[in-house]
Formats: structure tokens, C-alpha cells, sequence
């Protein structure tokens, strides 16, 4: 529950039986819908499985007259057109949960802001506050069922926000679903506020708090496992590969720990460009210029969403900026794309590795999850790296629609918003994902195949690279060369040109110690 909506706060008055903080001056009045109802009921009801029941129709209005709802649902007239003029996509492009509980997030903090600033009453901000707090903890999601592709400022969205608030708190107040008293979902929940400049807050705000908790842990973990993998093999010598060719020795942590770093490489610039979100445009209202909101509004929002969030968002330094552009959201879509990359590599690696087991490289074993073909009985594929490696290319997709949709900003406006966000926030969840079940069914498993390692070290001819500094580079390649030709071994040929004696072949040519040059 946000700080604001928290049990026992002054502000609210007493507690309702349900846990929600509903003013003791307002009371509870029959007919209202608790929350564990509405958790019970409302979150499972589809748009388009509405029952017989379910479709009895109130009449909201907007600016352009009478519009029939669903009087079981909260939205009003704007969602209902919107839902008829953009049917886009199925259900696949409805928002979900991290945009709408962003929104909840912020009406909540904008209503008790306004009512800290004097611009709101307070009976209206404790009525918000209290509908808000079920938006952002999810309790009306069935409330949003609006398109992602839509007007390009997000209007249909915020307004489904702001509907949906204002008819939950005049139903704690009334006892009756709707309307728009005593709280108006523009003059009030919407007070000081433009979707050019609420939109793009919610966006960056969700977008935060996903990549807080939900990638960046997923990232961690992933690290941290492959760091422990490295460890517990580290004495195990392999042959290494340049241009999928062999090259000298590394140690299997090297190897595994390699990826670890890297991935914690990428995520240094996730949290680098994240950082960027938090710089919020919310306070620019329309065009930038902040016109009908109080000049301290967009500041007190920003410091309780730090409260509840725990992040430090503040408003844009040039708010314009902030409403043309999102290049900030641009740079984290990169950052992801980077992820991507190193995520990419890895699963490649294991994959190769793991290729065979007879007759490929077979240096991995990789964990059984399950049967690999319905003809070929006995085969395991690597098919965690093969899910990894398709959500990989799915994130560079959605950055190139981010960086395409970025760059069509117009004067004081970008309106390709929604789908901008919707790309960052699949991005985020799916990356999330991925890597933990890349993880959990085949990360954790991992480990060397010592036999096949050592059969592989012993025929590598890249152990020459050790001879060159004591018979030269020229003599050393020949050694190469002739051992190849004739499928012996870089001792026998070594040994048989004369230029090398047993004894300094033994002491020069050590795999481990080519491993670590320091300890030589």
C-alpha cells in the first residue's frame, strides 16, 4: 500500500474492515463494493466475456455528449470510446500491470499534493487517494482494458485512469458506481495535470520500478550463479577458441567467469540509464510550460513517489524537453539491447560447448529438462539457451521500435508514447524471465566434461605458442605445421626435430601454468 494510503495515517480517518483507508467522516455506506469483493470478482471479469448481468449499461457523459457503460465496470464515457474506436491487437496489446499501477501511483501523490498546496479539498483528496491506492495495488485491474495503440499521447489511458478513479470514490462516498460527484475525474483527479505530461511520467515511473524489480535481480542471480559455477571447477584446464578456431589454454573459470562479468557489465549501463528515468515531465502540463499547475505541484509528487517507490524521481530540468522527447527512455532501450547481447553470448557459448555430445565440442554437459526430438529418441537439446537466445532477438525488435518511435517527435510533442513504452516494459519482463528460468534449468546445472576436455587439450596445437619464446616464433610454426600434417603430437614432432628435449618440452609446454603467465 502506498505511504499515503497506509493504515492508522491521520489523514484518512479510521480503517474499514477490509484494510482500506477510507475517511471516518465519509463512513461506509451499503451497496459499496469492499475490496476483497472487488478482488474477488472485478479483477476476473473480461471486457469481452461480460454475462447477461454484466451487461446493464449506465450513462456517463464526456464533451461530446451521452455514452452507454457497462454498469458493472468503473470507466466512463472516454474508455467506452476508445474501446470502440481502437480495437487494435486483441488482448495481446491491453496495458498490464506496471503502467496502470504507475497511474494509481501518481493520481494518489497528485491528489494529496494538490490538498497539501490548497487546491484541493481535502474530503476530495481522501476519496482519490483512497480509489487510487486499489489502482496501484491492482485491485481494479479490469478496469484498464484500453489498446496500447491509441492516440499517441496516451489521452484514452490517463482519462481510463481518471475515470475509473473518480467513479470508485464516489462510489465509497454515494454508495452509487459513476458520475462525476464529488469527484470529477478532470477538474479533480486529473487537477494539474495533462496527459502530455502524465503519460510520459507513468511510463517512466513503470518502467523503473520493473527494471528494479524484476531485471536487475534477475541479473544479479544469474551472475552470482555463474560466479559459483566458475569457482567450483577452477582447477580444470581447456583449450581456448579465437575465430572458432583453437587457440591457447584457459581455465573453466576464466571461461565462466567471463560471462558473469560481462553480464554484470551490461547491467553497470542498465543501471547507468536508468537513472535518466527518473527525471520525470510531469509539472510541463500541455506544452512544457507547466500552465494550470501549481509551480510546487510536480515537486511534491516526486518526493512521494520517493516515499513509495524508493527511487529518486524529481521533475525534468527542461520540462519542454521532457514532452517533445524521450531520449532518455531511447538510452535505456539500449542499455537492454546490450543486455540482450551479452545474454546472446553466453547462450551461444554453453550452447556450442554443449554441442554434440559425441561429435560436436562436447565440453559442457548441460541439465536433461527434457526430450529433445519426437523421432530421435535419447536426444537432449540445449533448449534454455534456444528460448534465451529468441527472447534476445525479440528485445533487439523492440529497441529498434523504441529508437524508431523516439526519433518522431513533433515541435512539443512525441506521440508515439504507448508504443514506446509497451516495448521498454516487454523488453524488461521478458529479459527478466528469461534469464531466470536460463538460470534455474540450465546455468545452475552446468559443469565440465573433464574427459572430453582433456582429450581436446592433449591434441591442441596452439600449446606451441609456449615453445615460441625459447626456439622462436618461425621454428615454433613449423612444429605446428608438421604435426598437423601428419596427425602426430606436438611432443612427438617436437621432440623428434631435435629443436626440444623432453625434459623442456614437460617444463615449458604446462597447459595450467600457460593459464596464469603471472605465476611463471
Amino acid at each position: 500500500m502506498p505511504l499515503w494510503l497506509r493504515k492508522g495515517d491521520g489523514r484518512h480517518g479510521g480503517d474499514n474492515p477490509d484494510g482500506l483507508a477510507v475517511p471516518a467522516r465519509i463512513g461506509a455506506t451499503l451497496g459499496i463494493m469492499t475490496k476483497d469483493q472487488l478482488t474477488g470478482t472485478n479483477r476476473r471479469t473480461r471486457v469481452d466475456q461480460l454475462t447477461g448481468a454484466d451487461q446493464l449499461t449506465r450513462t456517463e457523459t464526456d464533451s461530446m455528449g451521452p455514452v452507454a457503460v457497462p454498469a458493472a465496470h468503473y470507466w466512463g464515457a472516454q474508455t467506452a470510446r476508445s474501446l470502440q474506436h481502437f480495437p487494435i491487437g486483441g488482448e495481446r496489446y491491453i496495458w498490464g500491470g506496471p503502467l496502470i499501477h504507475a497511474f494509481g501511483l501518481l493520481k494518489g501523490a497528485a491528489a494529496r499534493a494538490n490538498g497539501e498546496l490548497g487546491v484541493l479539498d481535502e474530503q476530495l483528496v481522501s476519496l482519490i487517494t483512497a480509489a487510487a491506492s486499489e489502482v496501484a495495488e491492482g485491485v481494479l485491474d479490469a478496469e484498464f482494458p484500453l489498446k496500447v495503440f491509441q492516440t499517441g499521447s496516451g489521452t484514452q489511458t490517463n482519462m481510463n485512469a481518471n475515470e475509473v478513479i473518480a467513479a470508485r470514490a464516489n462510489e465509497i462516498a454515494t454508495g452509487q458506481r459513476g458520475g462525476k460527484s464529488p469527484v470529477h475525474p478532470n477538474d479533480h483527479v486529473n487537477k494539474g495535470q495533462s496527459s502530455n505530461d502524465v503519460f510520459p511520467t507513468a511510463m517512466y515511473v513503470a518502467v523503473a520500478r520493473e527494471t528494479h524489480r524484476h531485471l536487475i535481480p534477475a541479473v544479479e542471480s544469474l551472475a552470482a550463479t555463474l560466479h559459483a559455477r566458475a569457482r567450483q571447477f577452477s582447477d580444470v584446464v581447456m583449450v581456448g577458441r579465437t575465430h572458432l578456431q583453437d587457440a591457447t589454454p584457459i581455465r573453466w573459470d576464466q571461461v565462466v567467469g567471463s560471462w558473469a562479468a560481462q553480464l554484470e557489465g551490461a547491467l553497470a549501463g542498465v543501471r547507468a540509464s536508468v537513472a535518466g528515468l527518473y527525471q520525470v515531465a510531469l509539472g510541463g502540463t500541455a506544452v512544457g510550460t507547466g500552465l494550470n499547475s501549481h509551480p510546487c505541484f510536480a515537486a511534491r509528487v516526486c518526493e512521494l513517489f520517493e516515499e513509495a517507490t524508493g527511487l529518486p524521481f524529481r521533475p525534468a530540468e527542461n520540462l519542454p524537453a521532457a514532452l517533445a522527447a524521450h531520449d532518455d527512455l531511447v538510452a535505456f532501450s539500449a542499455s537492454l539491447r546490450t543486455l540482450a547481447g551479452a545474454a546472446m553470448k553466453i547462450a551461444n557459448d554453453i550452447r556450442w560447448y554443449a554441442s554434440g555430445p559425441r561429435t560436436g565440442i562436447g565440453e559442457i554437459a548441460i541439465p536433461d529438462n527434457e526430450p529433445g526430438s519426437s523421432i530421435m529418441p535419447g536426444k537432449v537439446n540445449p533448449t534454455q539457451a534456444e528460448a534465451l537466445t529468441q527472447v534476445c532477438v525479440a528485445v533487439f525488435g523492440y529497441d529498434a521500435a523504441v529508437a524508431f518511435a523516439g526519433s518522431q517527435g513533433n515541435f512539443q510533442l512525441n506521440v508515439y508514447k504507448p508504443v514506446m513504452v509497451f516495448s521498454v516494459l516487454e523488453a524488461v519482463r521478458l529479459l527478466g524471465d528469461a534469464l531466470r528460468t536460463f538460470e534455474r534449468f540450465c546455468a545452475a546445472g552446468i559443469a565440465p566434461r573433464t574427459d572430453v576436455i582433456s582429450a581436446h587439450l592433449d591434441r591442441n596445437l596452439m600449446l606451441v605458442t609456449a615453445l615460441a619464446p625459447h626456439i622462436g616464433y618461425d621454428a615454433a610454426a613449423k612444429l605446428a605445421r608438421a604435426a598437423q600434417a601428419t596427425g602426430s603430437s606436438l611432443r612427438d614432432v617436437a621432440l623428434a626435430s631435435g629443436e626440444v628435449s623432453a625434459a623442456d618440452f614437460d617444463a615449458w609446454v604446462n597447459p595450467a601454468a600457460m593459464t596464469k603467465p603471472e605465476a611463471r
